[in-house]
């Protein structure tokens, strides 16, 4: 079966994890938090995940954030990038 014509829909507010990767340098996870906080502010610091690359050159943090929309989405992904330190955001 062909699933490539087929959208999903997301029905807005839910749970939506959100992974980030980059360099592993001091203020990376600061540097996430302070996006998060300002254009998700509900998500739990508590439930944060991280993993590291093997040689610990690289970081990966995950956090559920309750999404709003697509816009949000949209400026989440735009205003990790444009710190310098996110690679990736998942």
């Amino acid at each position: 079966m062909d699933y490539s014509d087929q959208k999903i829909e997301i029905e807005f507010p839910c749970e939506y994890p959100i992974k980030v990767m980059g360099r592993n340098v001091d203020n990376f996870e600061r540097v996430v938090l302070s996006v998060l906080d300002k254009l998700a502010p509900k998500y739990s610091r508590k439930n944060i995940s991280r993993r590291f690359s093997k040689g610990k050159k690289f970081i990966s943090l995950t956090v559920v954030i309750i999404a709003t929309g697509k816009t949000q989405l949209e400026k989440l992904n735009e205003e990790l990038r444009a710190t310098g330190l996110v690679s990736i955001v998942l």
